[in-house]
Parts: C-alpha cells; structure tokens; sequence
C-alpha cells in the first residue's frame, strides 16, 4: 500500500508495512495547468508550472508525445512541453508526467480526457483548412466525425470556430452567491464536458484583464494581509511576481476552467487591468506612476509574469526555438534575471516623451503575433506596451510596431512561421481577423468625447500649456479615455489599413475586428464616404467573460448609441476643432450586457456570429445546492 501526502515541496511516495527505516522521496507535484496553447497538423505545446525543477513529459494515446526540463523564475518552475508525432484531423487524449509520476489527469477527476485536436491537412476537411467542431463540411455539424483510430485518436474535419472575449475576474466562488453572475468560461467548461462530441471552440481568444492585478478578491487580499501590510502601497493590490502567481493560482485553478484550457487551445493578449488600470494612458500618466516607490517592481513583475503564464504559449514551436528571451531564460538554473532584463526592457519602450521616429523595438520586445489558420488569418495587436505617448507624435502604435502590422495584414511573407501552415500573402485568405483588447469603432459619443479630448491635451484650446489641456489630461484619465480614438491618427491609419485589406479582387470575404475591454458586447458595421470595400467589415465586441458594469454605465452606454448622444458628440467635436471621421459606422447588434462568449463560425468564405450569455436557469438540486448554469445564445447571425 503506498499513500501519497504534501510535504511542501512536492507529493511523496510513502511505502507503509516495510517494518524498516522508509526513505521518503520529494517528486515534482503539478501546481497549475496543463495549458493546451499551440496546435498544428502534427505538433502542439502544452504548458505547465511543476513544484519543483522536473522532466515535463506529455504522452498521447497514439504514441505521439514530448518531453521538456522545466526553466525557473523567481523559485517557480515552468515548462512549454511541445508534443510531435500527432496525426493530422484526429481528437486524442493525452496526460501529463512530471520526472515519470503520472499528475494529469488528477486521479479524482470528474472531467473527460483532456484532448489535443490537431488541424486537418491542408484542403482536407474543408476550405478553411483546418476542423472544428462542425464537422459535416457545411458549418452544421456534430464536431466530430470519421473513425476512432487504433491509438485511441478520433478523426475530425470541418471549418473553423474561433471564441473570443475579455475582462475576467477572479474565480467564482465555490458556494453561494456570485456577485458578477456566472462565469461563460466555466459554463462553456460544463458544456463542452457534457457533450465532447459537441461543437466547441477550436480557439479560445482572451483578449485581455485575464487577471486584475489592481482589483484583488477578498481571499487573495487575506492572503496578502499574510504576508505585508495592506496599509502600506499599493495595498490590496499585487506588489510582485509573486503575489501576481497567486491571481493565476485563483484563476486557472477553477476545476472548469482549468479543464477547458487543458482542452482548448488558447491564444492571449494583456490589456490594462494585467497591469494596472489605464495603462499607459498619457505621458502625464506615465510620469505621475513611476515615481511610486512601488511601481517599479509592480510593472516589471507584471512582463515577467504576462511572459510565462501568458505570451510564451501564443508562440508555435518553431518560433521558440528562435525566440532569444526564451533560450535564454532556458539557459541557466535560474532565469529570473534574464527575464528581469526583458521585463525592463519591455517598460522602457513606453516613455513619458520619446522622439517618435526613432522608435524601433528591441529583439524580441513584439508581443503582437500572427497565426494563420489554413486560409483564415489572425492578428493579435498589443494596444497598451507599444504606445507613444508624447502628445504631438501620440500613437498606439510606434512607426516599426505599425509598419509590422500592415505587413501582416497586407503580405506578411517575412513573417517567422511556426504557424503550422505555409503562411498566405495578400489576397490567400478567405477571412481576416484583428484582435485588439480596445475596440477600434466605439459607440459615437464616447469616439467623438475620446477625439474632442486628445485634441484639448494637444492644444487645440490654449496651447498644449493652457488650461484647456489641463482639464483635458484631468477628464481623460478620469473617465479611461484611451481606446484607439484617443489616438487619433492611429485611429485613421487603422481604419484605411482596414478598408485596404478588404478591397480589391483578392479581398477576403469578411475583415473582422474583435475586441473587449469595455464590458459589454455589440456589432458595428462601418462605411466610407466614396464607396464600401468588396469585403463585409465589422466591429464585433465582446465583454465580460466575469465582470460587472454598473447600472448608470449601461445607460451612458445606450446613450452613446442614440441620435441625441451623436448630437452631443458632434458639439464637443466642434469645441475640439477636431475634423470629421473618414469613416462612418452604425451599431448593428446589441449593446448586451452581462457575461458573454462570441464564436464566430467560419467554413470557406461563409462566416456566422453567434453570442452566448451565462444565465443561471435553476439549481442542479434542492435547497441550497449550487445554482445550473447555461450559456444562452441571444444573438445568431449569418455574416456572409
């Protein structure tokens, strides 16, 4: 008989009735994960955070399998295990070994095999090239079809199904009522784990605040009144690397969402609550933060973190092995204080006054990535650390970050692949996908206050000196006027990138802009004065996964919408002197509120939207059970 017991440093094997001295042997426990990031035809990366320094190993049922030593930071160990030898089109379960113990799945588990769901070959099983979970070839599909192989693998093809959302807080709780409704991403976890053969997402996007690092839940903040005063800044919130782990131990550690990201690739990018709200606002913003005692260690904290438990699973196999950050957090026993360098590096490229021209970021300082998706496109853009802030050259993007992104958009054939298909240039996709946490189109009130607002910190009124500007710089940051209207030129650029990707012969069928961050979830469709793209544009916005918003911003929010909040907006445009938008847009869908999921369904060149909200429809037992909770679709449409 043996038990299994914590020690502290990891799960000991204990042999019981040897009637001699037991020599107690410390192995290597799963802390967090596995997280099922990258999938291709024949490869994935799947990570995990071990006790102590181990041999990662994942092992499929069908032979195929990888195996990685763990990197440590900051006395946590990690590894990015990528697996090889996976079978095109095929669903296979997998687990997780650390130095040969078997850890994952956990031997109480109540949750399906978790499973790797490799992409088809290239025109197999569709034009997209890629399957999901239709899997009949006409987007009306179980998920799965074919044959069950002889290494327990399942053969699947269909088109591609990409889940999207923002804005998730802490974890819900395990008993009672949960103050922000229920969480989509645990309701889709219980769907998904009910129907395995079911439709589910073959990518989840997380499009930023995947923790809150400025708004802790009350048992982290009795974990933190453990280990420093409250009383002391920045208090309640996260002070360093490791009290930042503990918001990912609060999160991931959810049973459901755990399962759901040991089963569903995901692709991420931080907005500001990773952070700190308003993130890199203003340069007076900027100036003002860092001169707290405490905000030093509070950002570099939050890059290294974002680096491990975030940005490091958006890069494919082949981009690792050519990433230098990672061979050399790799290269040593203890990588903290090369991702430390990074991590300062990545601060310094935002400065409070920086000559715009000059701009050019450091080797691997880019956290915007592209993956293709057989013949659907995604760009994933980093809208809070590539910013110039300086208030004649203000831009959301520097020139090379900007120049980056149009190459992608346009071309994109010098771009490092490892995306587990040939890349396309223009013209080779049938849909394009950028995904900013900000939303691009804004409801008109709050686009046009954003405008009417740079333009009075620029000097519009007064001079850049003036008390216009003040106020200004005072009304900005008090109200989070900071999404890309805010950035008035890049809003302009954005949108003739945007309308010159989907013209043309070579357009694609849809170019869709996919967003987060303001905590509720619309459609806007755009049109330019001269004549509309040959591709259908949209803004499609979706947020909270697991937040709130309070009553009288819903309403401002209704109100940004309507005729009179236009009106309204016109007027402070004409204070500003600011010139009209070169492009119009009007609201299509929505405003929902509460907690959602968009899915966007993409089979050739047909795309279709759907949005799920969690509503709580009863509870699973009597009186004083847990409550049932489902996604409910409110919205369902066919794009083209």
């Amino acid at each position: 008989m043996r038990s299994r017991w914590w020690n502290g440093s990891g799960v000991c094997d204990v042999p019981y009735g040897t009637g001699r001295r037991r020599k107690v042997i410390a192995v290597a426990d799963l802390r967090l994960g596995p997280v099922l990031r990258y999938v291709d035809e024949s490869s994935a990366t799947v990570w995990v955070e071990s006790s102590r320094p181990c041999a990662a190993e994942v092992r499929c049922a069908d032979g195929a399998g990888g195996t990685s030593d763990t990197f440590s930071v900051a006395g946590h160990h990690y590894a990015l295990v990528t697996v090889t030898g996976l079978r095109a089109g095929t669903d296979t379960p997998y687990e997780v070994l650390l130095d040969g113990h078997p850890v994952w799945p956990l031997t109480d588990d109540r949750f399906p095999a978790s499973t790797i769901r490799t992409l088809p070959e290239p025109g197999d099983g569709g034009e997209s090239g890629i399957r999901s979970g239709n899997g009949n070839g006409n987007g009306n599909g179980n998920g799965i079809v074919g044959r069950t192989g002889s290494g327990g693998e399942t053969q699947v093809r269909g088109g591609l199904r990409v889940a999207f959302g923002s804005c998730r807080w802490a974890a819900p709780p395990a008993e009672g009522h949960d103050r922000v409704g229920p969480d989509a991403l645990d309701t889709l976890a219980a769907r998904i784990a009910a129907d395995p053969a079911g439709d589910r997402p073959d990518v989840l996007l997380l499009l930023g605040d995947q923790v809150y690092a400025d708004e802790t839940s009350e048992p982290t903040q009795a974990w933190l009144a453990a280990r420093r005063d409250l009383g002391v800044a920045p208090g309640t919130q996260v002070a360093d690397f490791e009290e930042y782990t503990q918001l990912y131990y609060e999160s991931w550690l959810d049973p459901e969402v755990r399962w759901l990201l040991s089963t569903v690739p995901s692709l991420m990018i931080f907005d500001d609550h990773d952070v700190i709200d308003d993130w890199n606002t203003s340069a007076a913003w900027l100036a003002h933060i860092r001169a707290q005692p405490w905000w030093s260690e509070r950002v570099l904290s939050g890059f290294m973190t974002y680096w491990v438990y975030q940005h490091l699973g958006n890069l494919g196999p082949a981009q690792l092995k050519n990433d230098p950050v990672y061979a050399a957090v790799c290269a040593t026993p203890d990588g903290t204080a090369a991702l430390r360098s990074f991590a300062a590096r990545a601060d310094a490229r935002v400065a409070p006054h920086r000559d715009a021209v000059r701009e050019s970021p450091a080797e691997g300082l880019r956290w915007s990535f592209r993956r293709d998706f057989g013949r659907v496109r995604l760009i994933m853009i980093d809208t809070r650390a590539a910013r110039i802030l300086q208030e004649d050259q203000r831009a959301m993007l520097g020139p090379a970050e900007a120049q980056w992104l149009r190459e992608q958009i346009l071309d994109g054939t010098d771009e490092p692949h490892g995306l587990g298909v040939e890349a396309v240039g223009a013209g080779g996709y049938d849909h394009l996908l950028v995904a900013t946490s900000l939303p691009w189109l804004l409801p008109h009130l709050v686009h046009d206050a954003e405008i009417w607002n740079a333009a009075l910190c620029r000097g519009a009124r007064g001079g850049p000196d003036g008390r216009w500007a003040g106020f200004g710089e005072k009304v900005r940051q008090a109200a989070d006027l900071e999404h890309w209207a805010a950035f008035p030129e890049s809003f302009t650029e954005l949108s003739e990138l945007l309308r010159e990707a989907a013209d043309g012969p070579a357009a694609p069928a849809t170019v869709c802009v996919l967003s987060g961050d303001v905590h509720h979830a619309y459609v806007a469709e755009p049109s330019w004065p001269d004549r509309q793209p040959a591709a259908r544009v949209l803004q499609l916005t979706c947020s909270p996964v697991h937040n709130s918003v309070p009553a009288y911003m819903k309403a401002g929010f209704r109100f940004g919408w309507s005729a009179v909040g236009r009106v309204l907006g016109r007027l402070l445009r004409r204070h500003g002197r600011t010139a009209p938008a070169t492009v119009n847009w009007r609201r299509t869908g929505g405003p929902w509120f509460g907690n959602h999921l968009m899915t966007l369904a993409l089979h050739g060149r047909s795309a279709e939207l759907t949005l799920e909200t969690a509503r709580t429809t009863g509870r699973r037992g009597g009186k004083g059970d847990t409550p049932h909770t489902r996604l409910v679709t409110v919205e369902k449409t066919r794009l083209t």
